[in-house]
């Protein structure tokens, strides 16, 4: 099984959706562009939130296994995956790339 990198690659923010429909909240996303996290295939990389990693486990899943092409040579890379997270208000982008040497 492959480790895959996680990139955080792009972060958006769409106040005037948060200020039509979100109620407040402090501490949304603490994420940074460039951030990276590394990812065994099946566990979530610590300080990678809970949403993001739901939207991209089965991508990183997928990738670790072997796995390349999805949905038919979408990407450049055949072995990576770009995908945001499902936050609406703040979406963010990560780029996923399954690593050359296998997790131990």
């Amino acid at each position: 099984m492959k480790k895959c990198k996680i990139t955080v690659k792009k972060m958006a923010r769409y106040d005037d959706l948060i200020e039509k429909y979100e109620n407040p909240i402090e501490h949304a996303c603490d994420l940074k562009e460039g951030q990276v996290f590394v990812a065994n295939g099946w566990q979530k990389p610590a300080g990678l939130c809970d949403s993001a990693w739901e939207s991209m486990s089965a991508f990183v899943m997928a990738l670790s296994h072997g796995g390349e092409n999805l949905y038919d040579g979408w990407m450049k890379n055949k072995t990576s995956a770009m995908i945001s997270c499902n936050d609406g208000f703040r979406p963010v982008s990560f780029y996923i790339e399954a690593l050359e040497e296998d997790a131990e």
